[in-house]
């Protein structure tokens, strides 16, 4: 039976895998798909993390604050839309895709927010 912690800590492993692949993308043809197919992961991993955050298994300060910084990324980024709005259009301009790319993962990097995950699943 799987622990709450290793629940978690496999929760935040895929979000530093899906990281960990847009960080790794080429900005080349085909690769908004994978942008939005890794921010839709990495957007429903954050919001099943915080409801799991919510019960009172999990009332630590660390995962307090790493709760808190994944409640202000969803509240502050959203990248669907542009993502939406650029695929008919520029989804072949490689410098298009690498501003998109490099701005998602400035947004990861808002607050220390991956910082915080990697140091998490250490801990944990």
């Amino acid at each position: 039976m799987v622990t709450n912690h290793e629940y978690l800590k496999s929760i935040l492993e895929k979000i530093i895998v899906a990281h960990n692949t847009l960080t790794k993308l080429e900005d080349k043809s085909g690769d908004l798909l994978i942008i939005k197919r890794e921010i839709l992961k990495i957007n429903g991993f954050f919001q099943v993390l915080i409801n799991k955050m919510d019960t009172e298994k999990f009332q630590s300060t660390d995962l307090s604050d790493l709760k808190s910084k994944l409640e202000y990324y969803l509240e502050n980024y959203s990248f669907e839309k542009e993502i939406e709005t650029m695929n008919p259009l520029y989804s072949e301009d490689s410098d298009r895709l690498k501003n998109m790319r490099l701005k998602i993962l400035e947004s990861l990097a808002d607050k220390k927010l991956m910082d915080n995950i990697e140091y998490t699943v250490e801990k944990l």
